[in-house]
């Protein structure tokens, strides 16, 4: 089994001597904008090869974008796994009671009359957060 996402970000965060915080903290907003900065350069990769490929340039640029988030998360002291968890939760009571899924014309799930929204903020507050 591989090391999560996470761990081994946080390996490489400590290596390198850059921010880990154990509990969600706001950041300073050079900080925050430096971060910014980096998700959106590497999705603009992702955007680049996402059509014309080559798939395992594909796979090199999600990767990279999953690594700057969660190096983005670490920097402001995010369990990210547990908010991923909180989302995934949601995004499954988009499916009816009787297994229907409610589509757009493009094939975008939509939320139907059971969908609960994600608690990200309590989930925060339990990882410490005071905001």
């Amino acid at each position: 089994m591989h090391p999560s996402p996470a761990d081994l970000v946080r390996e490489f965060h400590r290596a390198f001597g850059l921010a880990a915080r154990a509990e969600p903290t706001e950041v300073t907003p050079e900080l925050a904008a430096h971060r910014g900065e980096l998700l959106a350069e590497e999705a603009a990769e992702v955007a680049e090869v996402a059509v014309a490929g080559p798939l395992d340039r594909l796979a090199h640029e999600l990767a990279d974008v999953v690594y700057v988030a969660y190096g983005t998360a670490l920097v402001h002291g995010i369990d990210l796994d547990a908010v991923i968890a909180e989302i995934h939760r949601s995004n499954m009571t988009k499916l009816g009671p009787d297994g229907s899924v409610a589509r757009r014309e493009d094939g975008k799930v939509l939320k139907g009359e059971h969908y609960r929204a994600p608690d990200v903020s309590g989930v925060l507050r339990s990882q410490g957060w005071k905001g």
